[in-house]
């Protein structure tokens, strides 16, 4: 009977447990060499061998035809690990069948495999959105989301990440919101390395931040007993702009932006501060993404519409107040009525 891959899988694993127990490997790279020399010690699989020289940066790490090895380790006691990332753009067109080897030399140390896609369990988001997997990982992630692997390899990357964006919105919690927007192989925009004090900067960029910030988060007309009406703007300016705003209220209800336009004291300050910006506002809900207002208002909408659509929002946040943003703001455009 033939031998299948699984077997030789199997086989391997047994010889790299025995390695193991008299030498264990220091690092991944001496990990993987040692899975190179053992599948040529046995002969390779249906006699093929492999190259004892790796590729840099390929995916699987070690092509054998159709099948391939993904190669993990870790001196941790631990089976999770970072993956692959979602594109795939290193992937070896030849392989179909990937698979991982997994060592673990934290603890006791052991040797596991497995079918990448059925480890693939989660996507984490730095950069460059990137697999995680789990040995014996109760769900896939592809499982979750409804695509199977081999489908979701086909797919191109806006769709793949159409998949991932829905897969973490559904795992945000209340206040959280995803960082991260890509729509294809670039990320739209992503958080600078360098973060900036809302009060250094220039007078004009600090306009140009709060009109785009409470344009996507309209809860800042809320109440004052609504402690978390600025979290959004200010996470949104943080991880937009990478800019640290220390005092939230700075933003809308301080006098230094209330009065700009007005010296007088009194009166509804965020009221006044909104009346300040609210052409940078107008301005802005022409160039900012169909993204962003999936990922703040949870649906698309057409420049021409936001600020309508705005003040039917601010609307919402604003009852139970003793003014209405519709009755004040954009009147020359929409009127008290909408």
């Amino acid at each position: 009977m033939p031998v299948t891959y699984e077997d030789f899988l199997e086989t391997l694993c047994e010889r790299l447990r025995q390695e193991i127990a008299a030498d264990a490997p220091k690092s991944a790279a001496a990990f993987e060499r040692l899975i190179r020399e053992s599948i040529n010690d046995l002969g390779g699989f249906n006699g093929e061998l492999v190259s004892t020289e790796p590729k840099a940066q390929e995916f699987p790490d070690v092509p054998m035809g159709r099948y391939g090895i993904e190669v993990k380790f870790t001196e941790k006691d631990t089976w999770r690990s970072i993956a692959n990332s979602v594109s795939e753009g290193s992937r070896n067109a030849d392989v179909t069948d990937i698979y991982v080897v997994f060592g673990k030399m934290g603890g006791t140390p052991e040797i596991r495999w497995a079918r990448y896609e059925d480890v693939v369990m989660h996507v984490r988001t730095s950069h460059v959105p990137r697999f995680e997997i789990e040995m014996g990982a109760e769900e896939s992630l592809f499982r979750k989301i409804g695509v199977s692997y081999p489908e979701f390899c086909k797919l191109p990357m806006h769709e793949k990440m159409e998949h991932i964006r829905g897969y973490a919105r559904g795992r945000l919690k209340e206040g959280e919101k995803l960082w991260w927007l890509e729509g294809d192989n670039k990320p739209s925009f992503s958080l600078p390395v360098e973060l900036r004090l809302y009060m250094n900067l220039s007078q004009q960029e600090k306009r140009k931040l709060r009109a785009e910030g409470v344009l996507l988060c309209p809860q800042v007309v809320a109440g004052s007993r609504v402690r978390t009406k600025y979290s959004d703007v200010v996470m949104y300016i943080l991880m937009r702009h990478g800019v640290l705003c220390p005092q939230a209220r700075d933003l809308f209800s301080a006098g230094s932006v209330a009065l700009r336009g007005n010296a007088s004291r009194g009166g509804n300050y965020i009221l006044r501060a909104l009346l300040d910006i609210a052409d940078e506002m107008r301005e802005a809900a022409y160039y900012l993404e169909d993204e962003l207002f999936i990922e703040y208002w949870g649906q698309p909408c057409a420049p021409e519409h936001r600020i309508k659509e705005w003040l039917r929002r601010a609307d919402e946040f604003a009852k139970g107040q003793d003014w209405k943003p519709s009755e004040h703001l954009f009147l020359e455009n929409y009127g008290s009525n909408g």
